[in-house]
């Protein structure tokens, strides 16, 4: 079984390498340098050759992506060629993603690497399965500050649709289930966790941070509860145990019968909880 998805990822702007570093050094499972939204566009030469630089011997059990401008600014070209001449684990982050033609040519330029879209139009939701099927696409997600202002949108509710629609593109397209867009309020950790425990429920796996504060917030909501791999313990267990007694009947104490999906679903869970020592 392949490793789970990060739960947590951490933006961190590319014109600022002491921020950089440390968030190198910090407790997210991936980190997102930012070379778009975060940087002014006086800076942006100045943090790509920054970023280059930086990345250039980053260790390859540290899982980092570089966000670079989207197709249509002018300093997309160059930010495309910098994150080429990275390590090869240097993952490349695409915002405002809409075409997959332009997304396949993309994948072209930075082959071997992995690339991560990011859907921030009405449009882009439209084609959120086109996207996610063109091959060498790693992850899907939402960018979500440029969509509610597209959609004229002022809460979370007016967002589930499409919430929901990112997450069976993914999935149907047969890549990890996708992460949840920042939360912008950094003091509300409470305002936090509960948004990430709606988002668990539409199917997200995991999410976006702007500050290292929310990290902890994120990975708790996202981590199997205790109750629930003691569960998927149970599962797997009935399951072994009745393939070993050559039975058929999978039931649990509380009557609930197991079918296939059920066990891959208690497998996952037990080892994104080992993966990430909640066991």
């Amino acid at each position: 079984m392949s490793l789970p998805p990060p739960l947590t990822l951490l933006y961190v702007p590319g014109d600022r390498p002491d921020r950089v570093a440390k968030a190198l050094a910090s407790a997210a499972d991936a980190v997102i340098v930012d070379l778009e939204d975060a940087v002014a566009p006086s800076a942006k030469d100045a943090a790509r050759s920054a970023v280059a630089e930086l990345l250039a011997s980053v260790p390859s059990g540290r899982a980092v992506q570089v966000r670079v401008n989207a197709a249509t600014m002018p300093w997309h070209a160059d930010d495309v060629a910098a994150v080429a001449a990275l390590p090869a684990h240097v993952g490349l982050r695409l915002p405002k993603a809409e075409h997959p033609a332009a997304v396949d040519a993309l994948v072209s330029r930075v082959r071997g690497r992995e690339v991560h879209l990011l859907v921030e139009s009405a449009l882009g939701v439209e084609r959120a399965f086109a996207l996610a099927s063109v091959p060498g696409v790693s992850s899907i997600g939402l960018g979500e500050a440029d969509l509610r202002s597209e959609l004229r949108v002022d809460d979370d509710a007016g967002l589930t649709w499409v919430r929901s629609r990112v997450v069976v593109a993914a999935r149907a397209a047969g890549l990890p289930s996708p992460v949840m867009s920042v939360y912008p309020h950094v003091k509300d950790l409470a305002g936090l966790a509960e948004s990430c425990r709606a988002g668990r429920r539409l199917g997200f796996s995991g999410r976006t941070a702007i500050h290292p504060a929310q990290l902890d917030t994120i990975r708790a909501a996202f981590l199997p509860t205790r109750e629930e791999v003691e569960r998927a313990r149970e599962v797997v267990t009935r399951v072994e145990d009745a393939v070993a007694a050559g039975t058929g009947a999978l039931v649990l104490p509380d009557g609930s019968f197991l079918d296939v999906a059920m066990v891959e679903r208690a497998r996952a869970t037990l080892a994104l909880a080992e993966h990430h020592g909640a066991t």
